[in-house]
């Protein structure tokens, strides 16, 4: 059951349906398809920047289990919570419950990479949350809009097809970010002296302080 979710989560699987999602909605209304494209663009490029800052920099939080944000929980949340709450919409059936399945969808999607070690609880309840918010910022806008004529059996049909496809792929986005960080890495001093100053300010604020019992010029004979 857990590489259901794991391939569900997938950006093989993921990026195509959710390209699908934005051609049918941009049938009806092209900004609302770039609204969907460009909230998408956004929780991947935060989460890519994690990733990144990981790589190339080692930037975590040990102490909380935290190194990136999971890619997979928040696809998985954002993307089936968008597509099937739209199925939902355009069958005439409430819209809520595709919220809350999406939601469990990545939930699970999220559970499964903890329960294989691929993420700490941190990173994936991060991912969740993250892709939560991705799916309602793009649903605030488009359950208040009437769609003319909507094609349900043509929309789900063409996801289905492109979900069969591509389903137990791999998208190899992991691979080139760990391929790649190192030259970012090299390519961007001014990054590498913000990184310095901030750990050497850690280092400071966390440092002990001086002992109070002692004279500053040394103790007294």
């Amino acid at each position: 059951m857990g590489i259901l979710f794991t391939n569900l989560g997938d950006a093989a699987i993921t990026l195509p349906v959710a390209l699908i999602c934005a051609a049918w909605v941009a049938w009806f209304d092209v900004r609302l398809a770039c609204r969907w494209i460009s909230a998408l663009a956004a929780g991947m490029a935060l989460v890519g920047a994690t990733k990144i800052l990981y790589a190339g920099w080692g930037i975590s939080f040990p102490a909380s289990g935290f190194r990136v944000i999971s890619g997979h929980t928040m696809l998985s949340t954002s993307v089936w919570m968008v597509v099937i709450t739209l199925q939902l919409k355009w069958w005439r059936q409430p819209p809520l419950l595709g919220v809350v399945a999406g939601t469990l969808v990545g939930l699970l999607t999220g559970i499964s990479h903890v329960r294989d070690h691929s993420h700490t609880l941190p990173e994936m309840l991060s991912g969740w949350v993250l892709g939560a918010l991705v799916g309602m910022a793009f649903l605030r806008a488009v359950l208040k809009t009437e769609f003319e004529h909507p094609r349900p059996s043509w929309s789900a049909i063409s996801i289905l097809l492109v979900s069969t496809l591509a389903y137990g792929h791999k998208a190899p986005i992991q691979n080139v970010i760990e391929a790649n960080a190192q030259g970012i890495h090299r390519r961007a001093p001014s990054v590498n002296a913000l990184f310095g100053r901030i750990r050497s300010l850690g280092s400071t604020l966390t440092a002990p302080p001086p002992p109070t019992d002692v004279p500053p010029h040394g103790p007294v004979p």
